[in-house]
C-alpha cells in the first residue's frame, strides 16, 4: 500500500512535470527565443532535448513499474526491457549550472527534471539490485 501510494505521488509529480514542460516548450519558449543570443537558443534547443528525454524514461519506467504492481508484468520483464537509467548519461548530465540566460521558468523544469530524474533512477537501481539478488 505504501508503495503504491508512493509510486501515484510519484506519477503525479511527472505528470505535471510533463504538462508544465509542454506548456513552456509549446507557448512560451518560441517567445523566450526571440529575446536570447543564437549561442543560447542552441543551448536552449539541446537542453529542451534533454528535458525531453528525462520525461519520457521517467514515466516510462512509472508506467513499467505500475504495470508490476499491477501483477500485469514481473520485475524481471519491466527491467529487462530496459536500459538502466543511470546509464542514460544524456538525463544524468545537467547537474551543471543552468545558462543564466535562460527563462527562470525554463530553468527550473531543468532542475526538477534532474532532480526527479535522479530520484527515479536511484529506485531503478535498487530494483536491478533487488532483482540480482533473488528480492522482489
Amino acid at each position: 500500500m505504501q508503495a503504491t501510494a508512493f509510486l501515484d505521488r510519484t506519477m503525479e509529480e511527472a505528470m505535471q512535470l510533463l504538462t508544465d514542460a509542454h506548456d513552456f516548450l509549446s507557448v512560451h519558449e518560441p517567445v523566450a527565443r526571440r529575446d536570447i543570443t543564437l549561442p543560447d537558443r542552441l543551448d536552449l534547443s539541446v537542453e529542451a532535448c534533454r528535458l525531453t528525454a528525462r520525461l519520457t524514461h521517467i514515466v516510462s519506467w512509472l508506467m513499467a513499474e505500475r504495470a508490476v504492481h499491477e501483477g500485469e508484468i514481473s520485475w524481471t520483464e519491466a527491467l529487462e526491457n530496459q536500459r538502466p537509467l543511470s546509464q542514460v548519461d544524456v538525463c544524468i548530465e545537467g547537474d551543471r549550472d543552468v545558462n543564466p540566460n535562460f527563462p527562470p521558468r525554463f530553468a527550473d523544469l531543468l532542475r526538477r527534471s534532474h532532480n526527479l530524474f535522479v530520484r527515479v533512477a536511484r529506485l531503478d537501481d535498487m530494483a536491478r539490485k533487488a532483482l540480482k539478488s533473488g528480492v522482489s
